[in-house]
């Protein structure tokens, strides 16, 4: 797509760091800023309309994931996501059971994540790193080889590298882990909307969408969080979001990523081979007017294409 704001100017494409927010999203939030500005958690009239815009908005990030609406959790970003998953499900594991304290991930993951995990080695978990091979992709053999039965509590690999665009295989790494009993994460903010996502298909515990990844504003996420699966809030307080995430929710901001799962939705099939074969077309040209001097640098096969 070409957003309005970039017409005329520097052509942007640093698309993994962030997005413009399509005008459909905008317009799906702004009569929450104004017209509709009620608490949704209230009992009154004017909660009615945002707690039906935030069933809304959960039920168009749910059909975008392949999931139930009542295993979406909106959180104020994908930061706060990935905390929720890793530090939430590592604590509520082994409070359920107390020799399960390994958490396993490459050291390839994002800061969130591997913050996170510093946290919980200070708590008393241990932190495995998982190699990467040349192209950063992950061996399910390597996986089976670090998670131990009845110790390991949490794997968490993202879909894809924000740095590389390498898609790592993770029905494999996720298959792998739940043999060992333990739960699995994945961080799909550089894979929604630029590749089919299906929670059934991946067999992911927890997985963390991001708003700004995808046209949406930034300071807006979701995790979805499988039915049954044990997670600690890291936020506590009111209740929100199933007890899972206190705070007033973002209602307009919720709207928005909604629409913009709702508009990806729609746009996917179509937009994923255009972009591959644009991504494709910039490496040859660039390939032809630098020859020797471009090399890839992430799989040349399994890795995103740019959007």
């Amino acid at each position: 797509m070409t957003h309005p704001a970039l017409a005329g100017a520097p052509v942007y494409l640093d698309y993994n760091a962030t997005t413009p927010v399509d005008p459909e999203a905008l317009e799906a939030a702004l009569p929450y800023l104004t017209a509709h500005f009620g608490n949704p958690s209230s009992g009154h009239a004017y909660a009615r309309a945002p707690r039906a815009a935030l069933d809304h908005a959960r039920r168009q990030v749910a059909e975008l994931l392949g999931a139930e609406p009542a295993e979406v959790i909106f959180t104020g970003g994908g930061s706060e996501a990935d905390a929720l998953a890793v530090r939430g499900a590592a604590l509520a594991v082994r409070a359920g059971d107390p020799g399960r304290r390994r958490v396993v991930t490459p050291a390839t993951e994002h800061p969130a994540v591997l913050r996170s995990c510093d946290g919980l080695r200070a708590e008393g978990f241990i932190v495995t790193p998982l190699p990467v091979d040349g192209h950063g992709r992950v061996d399910p053999g390597d996986l089976r080889a670090a998670v131990r039965e009845g110790d390991t509590a949490l794997v968490s690999v993202a879909y894809g590298n924000s740095e590389t665009g390498t898609i790592q295989p993770i029905a494999e790494l996720a298959a792998v882990a739940r043999q060992s009993g333990a739960l699995f994460h994945t961080d799909a903010a550089q894979a929604v909307v630029k590749v089919a996502v299906d929670v059934a298909a991946l067999g992911v515990d927890l997985l963390t969408v991001v708003g700004h990844k995808m046209y949406a504003p930034k300071g807006v996420g979701a995790l979805y969080v499988r039915a049954g699966t044990p997670l600690r809030p890291v936020i506590p307080g009111g209740g929100q979001e199933r007890g899972l995430r206190a705070g007033t929710e973002n209602v307009a901001f919720a709207a928005a990523l909604g629409q913009a799962a709702e508009t990806a939705r729609r746009e996917l099939p179509g937009s994923a081979v255009r972009l591959a074969a644009l991504r494709d077309l910039l490496q040859a040209e660039l390939e032809a007017r630098l020859p020797g001097r471009v090399r890839l640098n992430g799989h040349p096969d399994e890795r995103l294409p740019a959007r």
